[in-house]
């Protein structure tokens, strides 16, 4: 299969983006009353100085719809031809419906499937290539792809560890499939998805699901809430976040001289710096802006 997708005529290309943020903005200063911290330790630790947070009336669906509608209008498409929706989220509105069929209802895009996708921070680049697969073997042609995360919703703010970091928003791309002719490289390039599901107890929200329902004692113990291990996390990001450079640069042929700007996650600006220094790209070519939006 993998050989087939890479000689598929077909390639899947980005013909418009859009982004959403909630208007409400909670500074370090903000902070400085709720817990205790400041904005020294905070930036120093994670270089953030603001972040965005939902508020009255804004929601995943909210911002997901929100970053869908730019992006189809910076594409001039019409989402009644749209042939699938994916929203790589793990903090949805409900269980179920899921974000993406709420999105497919407010397009009116009756023609488009639609389905969450949950892999966390991983989860706009998981449904990005789910998406480019679909494409590649000819299956579907116009794909809306989003990244939403309402996860302040489950910070606990007496938490000074995970309070500082997080903020809210979303990111939406229009793909469209199109022929590649004469070797002519477009769109998506090459990709690598991978996981470490034993890291699950550094970084959870223990309640809520089916194994811990909600219940007066899973609420009383603060069980809803995002529980992280930071030091474990940022091994495992620096890590992880390397190699997978590493990878797909060899599968494209290139190597980190090549490269004119990386985009990674932005979760903590001393996790890009240390992965900047493993693949030796100097910094002013790490693109940052984790101090206006934290964790997002």
């Amino acid at each position: 299969m993998e050989q087939s997708l890479n000689s598929s005529p077909w390639q899947a290309v980005i013909t418009g983006w859009g982004f959403a943020v909630p208007e409400r903005i909670l500074t370090n200063q903000d902070l400085e009353k709720m817990v205790e911290t400041s904005d020294e330790w905070i930036t120093t630790r994670t270089g953030i100085k603001e972040r965005h947070l939902v508020g009255e009336g804004e929601s995943n669906f909210t911002l997901a719809l929100q970053a869908a509608k730019q992006a189809l209008q910076r594409a001039a498409f019409d989402p009644a031809k749209l042939d699938l929706i994916i929203v790589g989220t793990c903090t949805p509105d409900f269980l179920l419906p899921s974000t993406a069929c709420l999105i497919q209802d407010a397009l009116d895009a009756s023609k488009a499937g639609a389905f969450d996708l949950q892999a966390a921070c991983s989860g706009f680049l998981y449904s990005l290539n789910v998406a480019r697969q679909f494409m590649l073997n000819g299956a579907y042609k116009n794909i809306l792809v989003i990244g939403a995360e309402t996860i302040t919703r489950f910070i606990d703010y007496t938490d000074r560890n995970t309070c500082v970091l997080f903020g809210d928003g979303a990111g939406a791309v229009v793909l469209q499939a199109q022929e590649q002719k004469n070797g002519q490289r477009l769109g998506v390039g090459e990709f690598t998805l991978g996981a470490y599901g034993a890291g699950g107890k550094f970084l959870n929200i223990p309640g809520g699901g089916s194994r811990r329902p909600p219940t007066h004692q899973t609420v009383q113990s603060r069980e809803h809430y995002v529980k992280m291990d930071g030091q474990e996390v940022f091994k495992l990001a620096v890590r992880s976040m390397a190699s997978s450079a590493l990878e797909v640069l060899e599968r494209e042929g290139l190597s980190a001289n090549d490269i004119d700007l990386v985009i990674p996650h932005q979760a903590n600006i001393r996790i890009i710096d240390a992965v900047g220094k493993r693949l030796e790209i100097p910094a002013e070519k790490m693109w940052v802006n984790i101090d206006r939006y934290g964790n997002t």
